[in-house]
């Protein structure tokens, strides 16, 4: 949006006064107070354009400030500023240029639910993956001298080669390779079948074409290995006895435990889907005003900041993984525009869906989420920030988001209200077993 502003030299004035003022504590002139020298003064000593270049910027402020409240303009980010004339004695003339949130021109309000919660059924597999799962967590590796089977795990010092030269990151110490398992390099783990400890192996593999040193993916990379010890992996049998170290009577029990554990999963994983759509629904059938784009770049920031941590959280590196798609960090965030002008959309709609439906947050639940918060700050520092006006406005709007969107899942998806019910009743049932224990006589509670 364009502003365009005429100010007089008479509305100006005021402005003009508490700039010499200013210059003139900063400046003290000869035989007057700092902050005393009258403007005559002042304008011998600098120029009365300088005068009206420094003031330029509190009118600019003042009017521009006044116009935003008084039209109700939902800005983003700092206006464009253009002087069209600065003359002293003269009018301003300025022009502000400034991004516009977007609005909802059209608001999609379906008359009944039209999202379906889709859950995955729950197989005897995967109670049987999810057994045996736990079984390898609970594993015992024992010293052995037979020779490696696929049974077994290998522990060796490695050295990686190109043209005999080690690579960079090339050598690592007491590596462990479980032999069952795919290694990260195709065969790898087939080429230490048979060994024991004590043992030398050389081999020449290719490393994956997706290996994040472009140099040698794809390429024949020669290894080195010496066999330090072969492990015998020993899973305990899965019977009552080993159920009762889960906290469990039997293997019934158990597997009663996970098939309602994983379908309480299916159904916390079926409901997110469901809100990703029931969303994305709603913004491709509205319409919206044009996205500004410092509001895409700053979600754009946002995304590829995630993408980073998520990558550092797992021990990896954002140029590896960059090196990894062969791609640059600005290819990637070019790719993350649409995405980006989806969620500022989403941001606006729920905004607005707030705005119609009247969903506010009242000061008492804003001051118990925030004693909450604040209670298990860590340090003062912090605590601090949790206080600031800022901040309480910051938490007033992610809760009054959350109640929005709850209420569109209780219109937009099937049977909401219901599957929300069953959650709530278990989470209560799991506090309870906590504290009581799952066996606890529930008439003397």
């Amino acid at each position: 949006m364009e502003l365009k502003f005429t100010v007089t030299a008479e509305e100006a004035k005021p402005y003009l006064e508490k700039t010499v003022q200013e210059m003139s504590e900063n400046h003290p002139i000869p035989g007057f107070r700092p902050g005393k020298a009258p403007y005559d003064e002042i304008k011998k000593a600098v120029g009365e354009m300088q005068i009206w270049q420094y003031a330029l910027e509190k009118v600019v402020r003042a009017w521009f400030v006044k116009t935003v409240l008084q039209q109700n303009l939902e800005t983003v980010g700092s206006p464009e500023i253009a002087v069209d004339q600065l003359t002293p004695g003269q009018d301003m003339k300025f022009t502000c240029t400034v991004a516009i949130m977007p609005k909802v021109e059209r608001l999609e309000s379906p008359a009944a639910p039209f999202v379906e919660v889709r859950v995955k059924e729950v197989k005897d597999k995967d109670i049987d993956d999810a057994i045996e799962d736990i079984r390898k967590m609970r594993r015992e590796e024992v010293v052995s001298n037979d020779a490696a089977t696929k049974d077994h795990m290998v522990a060796l010092d490695l050295e990686m080669k190109k043209d005999g030269v080690i690579l960079e990151g090339g050598t690592a110490r007491g590596y462990r390779v479980y032999l069952n398992e795919d290694h990260y390099i195709p065969k790898f783990a087939e080429q230490l079948l048979g060994v024991k400890k004590g043992d030398t192996r050389q081999f020449t593999l290719p490393f994956p074409e997706t290996h994040y040193q472009k140099l040698f993916a794809g390429k024949n990379i020669d290894f080195d290995a010496k066999i330090n010890d072969v492990y015998e992996i020993k899973l305990p049998e899965v019977n009552d006895d080993f159920a009762k170290t889960l906290g469990l009577e039997s293997v019934k029990a158990l597997r009663d435990t996970i098939r309602k554990n994983l379908e309480s999963e299916a159904e916390r994983k079926a409901m997110d889907v469901a809100e990703v759509e029931l969303l994305e629904t709603l913004v491709t059938k509205s319409s919206f005003s044009d996205v500004p784009e410092i509001l895409t770049n700053e979600e754009v920031r946002r995304m590829y900041a995630e993408l980073q941590n998520d990558i550092e959280s797992r021990g990896g590196r954002m140029a590896d993984y960059l090196s990894s798609i062969k791609k640059t960090a600005e290819q990637i965030k070019l790719d993350m525009v649409p995405q980006a002008m989806n969620r500022v959309k989403t941001s606006v709609l729920v905004r607005e869906v707030a705005k119609q439906e009247n969903i506010t947050v009242t000061d008492a639940e804003v001051d118990d989420e925030l004693d909450r918060l604040i209670t298990s700050a860590p340090d003062k520092e912090a605590r601090e920030q949790l206080a600031s006006p800022e901040y309480r406005e910051y938490v007033q709007t992610v809760m009054r988001n959350r109640k929005t969107l709850e209420a569109m899942k209780l219109k937009g998806i099937k049977g909401y209200a219901d599957i929300m019910a069953k959650f709530a009743k278990e989470e209560a049932e799991h506090a309870h077993e906590h504290v009581h224990g799952p066996d606890c006589d529930h008439g003397h509670e």
